[in-house]
């Protein structure tokens, strides 16, 4: 095999920082990886994509969520089997691909048994993202003894892979800021607290009906928690999408696409294509874009994409192919995603077909939609837990209002704690907040354009009403404007004494990247135009060139000569870009394409046979074909298709194939009512039995 390098070794935002060198083998050939990183992440990194074959079909299998729900990426590690993207890299592992089903070694070693832990809690919160964090903060604040236990090795959740600057309130939610540092700044908040107790690498495994929390402390330790309040922060997990060919390797989810780059610092491809033009979608994108990987496309069924307009117009402005109106027919390729096919869709939403194009490619990026991981609150209310659900585990919403989701359900444990309702009216102004910030894009509003070509000129192209204020307070002379008490509207720029001295604040601190500078004072004619840039760039490769430059939009409206490139430390990553322009585009200047890439031909559209290929459980590869045939034989109980099939026997327990079902079922005109869901399983994790034994002697320090 021939082995290849597929790290980042320049990123604009993240410092390139990795352990010490370590050497493993893969199916006997000898490969370099670092302390601290995942198999999986050490296997992409060198350019090993398929992890195993399946045992059904021996269908290729490559990494699909990096969460450790499914197992499309378990290998054989010294003879056991672990999945790739939760196990951490060892010197001298031998990694084997699985090839079908695995049979244990005949001798093993003897376990460490340790004692089980008994523990109460007053509060205990599972989930440390920024909904968790939020509420442990509020009630550490207030003194309250309070238990924070998350399956990861650092807090934060979704936050340690955002590179962005969130958007949202900058005085409430750390809008301006990027999510990586949001992280930090909650989780150094919570180390502040004495009484808030963190316990990381710690997933649960599960609630049970005598009121008891089942949790895997540091991967190793079984505990049992008896919390008197249990708040569920465990986040959302992504969609699937059934499409032939959507469990190819090289076909992941956002999140995992995230996670590889923005955490482990991972390429797992050069080409890849999108599908979902919602926030995840474009945001995933755009994290692609910064890390150096061409995006060949990106679809979107819907007329418009469903996200944030400034969103959607940083990657437009890149020159990112937008496809509105149109789905993914299927994917192609024999070991590893080659192409995929898409085609436009009528007002039903039905492909049509001869408007079908093929598009190379060696990745896609998968980004449906959310679920709610509500598994946790849903059990713990039918035991009669005394329970609460914060962030995407109640609905699904932006960060920001997860962070305001976790503020509220603090207070209203705390307003239970105290038996009051004292708190009552600054609990409904947060919930005002937090629907402000989970509210949907509004309309759209051009304002007209500046007349007068004179002084210096912040330019918003930010048109669309999103919950945003980040730059009316960077502002130093308080130019620019936006209500207090409505931070959906859109910013004015107020300066009848022509004050702006051209700082360009807020076009660092814009989290959309959405305000330029035009600064007419030395030449009205030719003026200077400042614009924001996040992609890696070198001023002595740029200083003195003239480049292509794009509106709002990303059309083409004409060439700028580059005349100084400004990165400092204080700018917190974001370079600014001068340029010199004509006066009659000055104002409409947006975006700018250092890099020119040929981007690759479309192909004519093959045509295969389409529902056959479709898997809708990716643990046991059954197809829609088969699910689709026994609700037509009249079975609506998905624990009977489960006996028949197989389907949600895997190791994510059904949580990825269910809503597939389900959308099968509706399709096939079944009744909700006559619907039977998946019965929930008590584990939600995969345990080996003897982390239940304890040693002979129990040891009473393990109850506390």
């Amino acid at each position: 095999m021939t082995q290849k390098n597929n790290r980042i070794q320049n990123h604009p935002i993240l410092p390139v920082e990795r352990g010490n060198p370590l050497k493993f083998s893969f199916n006997d050939e000898i490969f370099t990886g670092y302390e601290n990183e995942t198999i999986a992440a050490a296997l992409i990194a060198n350019g090993i994509q398929i992890f195993q074959f399946h045992h059904k079909d021996h269908s290729p299998q490559g990494i699909y969520c990096a969460n450790g729900q499914c197992s499309q990426c378990m290998v054989m590690v010294d003879g056991f089997p672990r999945k790739a993207c939760t196990e951490i890299l060892q010197k001298g592992m031998h990694i084997q691909a699985l090839d079908g089903l695995y049979s244990l070694p005949q001798k093993v070693g003897t376990n460490q048994l340790h004692p089980i832990i008994h523990k109460k809690a007053k509060v205990m919160i599972v989930g440390a993202g920024p909904a968790g964090l939020s509420a442990a903060i509020e009630l550490g604040s207030h003194g309250i003894e309070t238990l924070l236990v998350d399956d990861k090795n650092q807090a934060g959740g979704k936050l340690v892979l955002q590179t962005h600057r969130f958007f949202g309130s900058k005085e409430l939610v750390y809008a301006g800021t990027r999510g990586i540092d949001i992280a930090k700044i909650l989780s150094e908040q919570v180390h502040d607290h004495e009484n808030i107790e963190l316990w990381l690498n710690s997933p649960v495994v599960g609630v049970f009906s005598d009121h008891k929390v089942g949790v895997l402390k540091d991967n190793q330790q079984y505990a049992l928690i008896d919390p008197e309040i249990l708040i569920i922060a465990t986040g959302a997990r992504e969609k699937s999408l059934p499409f032939p060919g959507n469990t190819l390797p090289g076909i992941i989810g956002a999140g995992a696409f995230q996670t590889l780059l923005n955490r482990d610092l991972v390429l797992p491809g050069k080409n890849f294509f999108v599908v979902g033009g919602g926030n995840v979608g474009l945001i995933a994108a755009y994290h692609a874009l910064q890390a150096g990987i061409h995006i060949t496309g990106l679809a979107e069924i819907l007329p418009q994409c469903g996200g944030y307009r400034v969103h959607l117009d940083k990657i437009k402005r890149l020159g990112v192919p937008i496809h509105t109106s149109h789905t993914i027919l299927r994917a192609d390729g024999s070991d590893h995603v080659q192409s995929v096919t898409i085609a436009r869709v009528d007002d039903l939403f039905n492909p049509i077909l001869d408007s079908a194009k093929t598009i190379p490619c060696d990745g896609v990026l998968i980004a449906a939609g959310l679920t709610p991981v509500d598994e946790f609150f849903q059990q713990a209310q039918q035991f009669g837990f005394n329970t609460y659900a914060a962030g995407d585990a109640q609905e699904i919403a932006e960060a920001s209002a997860a962070i305001v989701s976790g503020q509220i359900t603090a207070k209203r444990v705390l307003s239970q704690i105290d038996n009051s309702e004292n708190d009552t009216q600054n609990i409904q102004n947060l919930e005002n907040i937090r629907k402000v910030l989970s509210s949907r894009p509004g309309n759209i509003q051009v304002t007209e354009r500046n007349k007068k070509r004179e002084g210096v000129l912040p330019i918003f192209h930010c048109v669309q009403e999103i919950p945003c204020n980040p730059c009316s307070g960077l502002c130093v002379h308080h130019l620019i404007s936006i209500p207090s008490d409505d931070i959906m509207a859109i910013p004015d720029f107020i300066d009848p004494e022509g004050k702006c001295i051209g700082c360009a604040q807020c076009v660092i601190g814009c989290p959309g990247l959405a305000v330029t500078l035009v600064d007419y004072r030395t030449d009205a004619l030719f003026p200077f135009v400042t614009i924001p840039y996040e992609l890696p760039i070198d001023k002595n490769d740029v200083l003195g060139h003239s480049y292509p430059v794009t509106d709002r939009d990303g059309r083409f409206i004409g060439m700028a000569e580059v005349v100084n490139l400004t990165q400092t430390t204080k700018m917190n990553h974001t370079s600014l870009i001068k340029l010199i322009a004509s006066a009659e585009i000055a104002e409409q200047i947006a975006g700018i394409q250092v890099k020119s890439e040929t981007p690759p031909s479309i192909q004519d559209f093959p045509e295969l046979p389409i529902e056959n290929e479709t898997i809708i459980c990716r643990c046991e590869r059954v197809s829609a074909k088969d699910i689709r045939a026994l609700i037509c034989d009249g079975i609506h109980d998905l624990n009977l298709i489960k006996a028949i099939s197989r389907a949600g026997m895997g190791a994510c327990g059904g949580k990825t194939c269910e809503p597939l079902i389900l959308q099968i079922m509706k399709e096939e005109g079944i009744p909700p009512q006559e619907v039977v869901p998946f019965s929930k399983r008590p584990l939600t994790i995969e345990i080996p039995v003897h982390t239940f034994l304890e040693p002979e002697q129990n040891d009473d320090e393990t109850h506390e």
